[in-house]
């Protein structure tokens, strides 16, 4: 039980300020896959995806290093261990805040 909480995958694209999301109930592989999927089927193929993710085990799984060797445009770029998120994702986790989970 995870006490109502949840996992929000998020992909922003800086070019132009959308945002590819899932909610997922929990955060393994299987869900980071899922949303790997997910970015696959909605950038444009000519596109390299670049992911900026932490550490956690989840994006780092073998199946998900297979899934990412068979799709060379996409790129993993990992935070370092303890570091804070970037400000502009940061930014955006706030507006939401903000803007839907208080008003609702």
């Amino acid at each position: 039980m995870r006490h109502g909480t949840t996992t929000l995958f998020a992909a922003l694209d800086v070019a132009n300020g959308t945002v590819l999301t899932q909610c997922k109930a929990k955060h393994r592989h299987e869900e980071f896959l899922a949303f790997l999927r997910h970015i696959e089927a909605n950038v444009p193929e000519h596109l390299d995806v670049h992911l900026i993710c932490d550490n956690y085990g989840t994006h780092q799984h073998a199946r998900v290093k297979t899934w990412l060797a068979r799709r060379p445009r996409f790129h993993l770029h990992f935070t370092p261990t303890y570091s804070s998120w970037l400000n502009q994702v940061e930014r955006w986790f706030a507006l939401i805040t903000t803007q839907s989970i208080r008003r609702s």
